[in-house]
């Protein structure tokens, strides 16, 4: 009755919420292109392909899960050479990074919707040998026809924020029955594997492995010269100070620049850089900065910068060079944790030993914050004005803030290992003492 009832209220729900999926297609722009796969459609070449050879399906929803996928894959074909691979997402951004990153030997496809009809078409088509969720997938009909065919169901790197976890609870008869067809099921914390477990995960599935997401965070070092050519063109100089907003979310490029420009007065060589989390948000960011009246250069357009002095701030309107640019900072601001919750990734400026500040939204990492807070590797404010004072601090006293970039980066090296110790378990060898739950 119950996967009577979903399948019911399911398409309804989808089509309440088609309008607000297709105007975000629209702004963000890709999301045309294959867009036959998520109703099921494949072409004559990606059947044959899927076809030719079984394989593991992994699904990462977006950008930070498709770098966790990419690592998995990487790993486990380490282990099992003869291993191929059906790599599944959903947004266009992530999709345009699996294009990218993808091995010739696997597939790349859109995420089909979760209806029987759907996924019992696309499972005649992958007949993947295994699936790979990562991190927070549950796509009831997906897991439920699959575990029906005999097809092993696994989470890698899952997570569960005290929102989704409340709502799952709500629905608990329903996460039951699809979270038992899961095994292993490898979270991140403790927390995480409680609150599994709270809605329903038999408590032997689940194994509290650490973040796969230190392991992902991995140094670029041709993409780390590159970020430094771009600020030699624009005539950063030598011995400015960069603050580096990263990953940032309406309302924090406005703060940011706020701050900016009452610190540089007491700091002439500061110098800003914002990386938003959505690139095309660039109109939106560029009259932020117009309206603050900061000069800025595109790092689009940076080749052609011609200018006899640097700019005010540097905006990065490209994907994929946001961790590259950590290694031209100084002190680096996380977004989506000021104005927005959530919170963006921290362990990748703490890979570059800089000094990082938060603000107080970091919901989506209860596995890692405690791991930097306890170390004092990373400092946590609670507003704006607390932002500003914590980065005039850092600013003010350059020993304090190397210190702090160098416990960030230790709590890195210390927490490395995860993603060999995930592909042990899902490969059949023994789980390591540190990975599973007690």
């Amino acid at each position: 009755m119950l996967w009577i009832v979903y399948n019911l209220l399911f398409p309804v729900v989808f089509l309440f919420m088609l309008p607000k999926f297709l105007t975000r297609m629209v702004r963000r722009g890709g999301y045309w292109e294959h867009f036959e796969q998520r109703v099921g459609h494949f072409g004559t070449q990606t059947k044959a392909r899927l076809r030719e050879k079984r394989r593991i399906w992994v699904h990462a929803v977006s950008v930070g899960e498709i770098y966790v996928a990419l690592r998995f894959i990487k790993a486990y074909r380490a282990r099992h050479p003869d291993a191929y691979f059906a790599l599944s997402t959903t947004t266009s951004t992530a999709h345009a990074i699996g294009r990218k990153e993808i091995d010739e030997r696997d597939v790349l496809f859109y995420f089909p919707v979760d209806l029987p009809a759907v996924i019992k078409k696309v499972l005649g088509i992958v007949n993947p040998e295994r699936i790979v969720l990562v991190e927070g997938e549950f796509w009831p009909n997906l897991i439920r026809l699959a575990d029906n065919r005999g097809i092993p169901v696994s989470l890698v790197n899952g997570r569960m924020s005290e929102r989704s976890y409340k709502g799952y609870r709500k629905l608990k008869s329903l996460t039951a029955d699809v979270l038992r067809r899961i095994d292993p099921i490898c979270v991140q914390g403790d927390l995480d594997a409680e609150r599994m477990i709270g809605i329903g995960a038999p408590k032997e599935h689940v194994h509290r492995m650490g973040t796969v997401k230190f392991d992902v965070a991995q140094r670029d070092p041709a993409g780390e010269q590159v970020a430094q050519g771009v600020m030699q063109k624009i005539r950063v100089p030598a011995d400015a100070v960069v603050l580096l907003g990263g990953s940032t979310w309406p309302g924090e490029e406005q703060t940011l620049c706020e701050i900016y420009k009452r610190l540089r007065a007491a700091n002439p060589n500061l110098f800003l850089i914002v990386v938003p989390r959505h690139v095309e948000r660039r109109d939106e960011v560029e009259a932020c900065f117009e309206e603050q009246g900061l000069s800025f250069v595109r790092r689009s357009e940076a080749a052609a910068f011609d200018g006899a002095k640097a700019p005010d701030l540097l905006f990065v309107d490209t994907t994929g060079e946001l961790r590259n640019f950590y290694s031209v900072a100084d002190l680096i601001f996380v977004g989506k944790s000021l104005h927005e919750h959530g919170g963006q990734n921290p362990i990748e400026p703490a890979l570059y030993g800089k000094a990082v500040v938060v603000g107080p939204n970091m919901e989506n990492f209860p596995a890692v914050m405690p791991e930097f807070l306890q170390a004092g590797a990373i400092r946590q404010v609670p507003d704006a004005a607390a932002l500003e004072e914590a980065i005039g601090q850092l600013l003010e006293h350059p020993a304090e803030r190397a210190e702090l970039g160098r416990r960030a980066g230790g709590v890195v090296a210390g927490n490395l290992g995860v993603i060999e110790r995930t592909v042990d378990l899902l490969g059949g060898a023994e789980l390591d003492a540190p990975g599973g739950l007690s």
